[in-house]
């Protein structure tokens, strides 16, 4: 019997199985008074949202420090497998899958020193998973973002899709948008 050589894949589906974590999202040591919310929705090129990625979220602490403090996800002790932070210590590290409308959400703090968040969006159909910025507003300068050198080669239709909504004082809306119009500005890194 003869069998066919087994196709290549795209990013996934191992990764919704494999990646995500309990508190992924919760980056913000609980109770912190300081906390932000950022969410949205993943929708593919057809807007329509995509119930299967994942978010991972990168930032400096809002002191500006980018060493992050290790050792704050806790581990089976029999398995090693991650079963959560310890609720803590800011990592400045966040992964959080959308459920079943393509929403996500991370609870973090302002970053300091840049006036956003390094994202990358793990999805199906991917064979590379995206990189993005998150731009906080009230982070950005009077002139929405003069002096950052990647907001200011865009035009403002491309770069109001690296910009977050406030939806009130604590919380931020971003949706990031596959490919199709209002695609999110997404970044090559070699």
């Amino acid at each position: 019997m003869s069998h066919a050589p087994t196709p290549s894949q795209t990013v996934g589906p191992f990764y919704g199985y494999a990646l995500p974590f309990p508190g992924g999202g919760e980056v913000a040591p609980a109770g912190h008074p300081g906390t932000i919310t950022v969410h949205g929705y993943v929708l593919d090129g057809q807007g329509d949202p995509v119930p299967d990625a994942i978010v991972e979220t990168w930032q400096p602490a809002p002191d500006g420090s980018r060493t992050g403090l290790p050792g704050s996800m806790r581990h089976d002790p029999a398995s090693g497998k991650v079963i959560g932070r310890n609720g803590v210590d800011f990592t400045g590290f966040g992964r959080a899958p959308t459920d079943a409308d393509g929403r996500w959400a991370v609870r973090t703090l302002p970053p300091g020193g840049v006036p956003y968040i390094s994202a990358a969006v793990f999805a199906r159909g991917l064979v590379h998973h995206l990189f993005t910025r998150v731009y906080l507003p009230d982070l950005l300068d009077a002139e929405g973002g003069a002096g950052d050198a990647l907001l200011e080669s865009l035009d403002a239709e491309r770069r109001a899709t690296l910009i977050a909504t406030r939806t009130d004082p604590r919380t931020y809306r971003f949706d990031i948008r596959l490919q199709g119009e209002g695609e999110t500005v997404f970044l090559e890194f070699s």
